[in-house]
């Protein structure tokens, strides 16, 4: 029985190690672009720069839209006021509910 263990463990360590002999090169060259061209630096250089000078640096999405109220202060407090004592607009620990 010890004869068969070690001739089993000798056996996973060989295939084991048959699985290094497969592999590519360390740098991952197998996955490699290849890039054929024929654009000079100077035209990739000019395009680089017209992007940038026509790029917003505004996030998409975050433009507020504005609003210009025509509704006086002391009105709209006095219909919230209103609202909230015809329980139309909840308020306090009750509006959690």
């Amino acid at each position: 029985m010890n004869k068969t263990t070690r001739f089993l463990s000798i056996a996973a360590v060989a295939a084991f190690s048959a699985f290094g002999a497969h592999a590519d090169e360390a740098d991952s060259s197998q996955f490699a672009l290849k890039f054929d061209t024929n654009r000079t630096r100077a035209e990739v250089a000019a395009e680089a720069s017209a992007v940038a000078q026509t790029r917003s640096i505004e996030p998409a999405g975050s433009r507020v839209v504005t609003y210009k109220s025509t509704a006086d202060r002391a009105a709209v407090r006095a219909a919230a006021a209103e609202a909230v004592r015809t329980g139309k607009i909840p308020s306090g620990e009750i509006s959690a509910m």
